[in-house]
């Protein structure tokens, strides 16, 4: 029942903390992003509390920080596609360098780490050597996909990306994406959109002409299906032929440590709101 709580509920919920904890508030979108902050930050002294959603996490700090001059409560939530947008968010309500949550990690040498560990080296080397290194390979991948979705953004969410079939557009050997084939997929996907496959495909040439920064237009989620199939059918290892995305998803927050993370822009964004305000926010030192 918890994800049925409006921000106004999460905020006297808050408030009424704050009769036992003098502590640093931190608002988080969802119970991923619970589990992937709530390791790196000082737990003793940082209370995190999911929102359930972006418009809540946002709504929660506003209320509280402004309304309520709680001055000890600062959020984060994805950039999504805000800087393409050119949609501004001020502190204490933080955003993610790259689209999502995942895009940071994968962005990360956490990456390298899960490739090491669920990789097998032989063909891993031979997939970097015929197609380039695999962080780059995702990004370009996942890009004409990105760029689709914020046409789909500008043109009133009219297509669903919602459950694709990765598998109908991304080539298990070269782990390239098919643009014809995605839009198709993604026009089956959308049951009725208002554009045609040409018209749509036209528009997203046109689009990708504009060449945006890719870590702010790739959707993390599909960053990792993209992993998945390389690692699946690739240059993955015999312990995870049978692996999900969830599971993925799950290995790439466990690499993912302090090291990693004091190197994003949010990290020193974050760290440098708190240190002016002497409140305790991430673990100190990188363990």
């Amino acid at each position: 029942m918890r994800e049925y709580l409006g921000p106004a509920d999460i905020a006297n919920n808050v408030s009424m903390l704050r009769g036992a904890f003098d502590g640093t508030v931190l608002v988080v979108e969802g119970i991923t992003d619970y589990r992937l902050y709530g390791k790196l930050s000082d737990r003793e002294n940082v209370e995190l509390i999911v929102a359930h959603s972006k418009d809540n996490a946002s709504a929660v700090v506003k209320e509280l920080f402004h309304n309520r001059k709680d001055d000890k409560v600062l959020g984060i939530v994805d950039s999504d596609l805000d800087k393409a947008l050119s949609v501004r968010r001020d502190p204490p309500l933080f955003q993610t360098d790259t689209r999502d949550l995942e895009g940071m990690m994968i962005r990360s040498q956490a990456l390298d780490e899960v490739i090491w560990e669920y990789g097998d080296r032989a063909k891993t080397e031979s997939f970097v050597k015929n197609y380039g290194e695999i962080r780059d390979v995702l990004i370009s991948s996942a890009y004409p996909l990105g760029t689709l979705m914020l046409i789909s953004e500008n043109n009133g969410r009219d297509l669903c990306f919602r459950d694709l079939d990765f598998g109908r557009f991304i080539d298990r050997r070269t782990l390239q994406c098919d643009i014809r084939n995605m839009v198709d997929e993604v026009i089956y996907n959308s049951r009725s959109p208002n554009l045609g496959a040409k018209e749509l495909r036209k528009r997203l040439e046109e689009e990708m002409e504009h060449h945006r920064d890719p870590w702010t237009i790739c959707r993390g989620h599909d960053l990792v299906e993209i992993l998945l199939i390389g690692l699946r059918y690739v240059f993955g290892g015999y312990n995870c032929c049978n692996m999900r995305c969830g599971e993925l998803n799950g290995a790439l927050r466990l690499s993912f440590d302090m090291e990693h993370f004091a190197e994003t822009g949010l990290y020193r964004a974050t760290s440098e709101w708190a240190g002016k305000r002497d409140l305790p926010l991430w673990i100190s030192g990188l363990e």
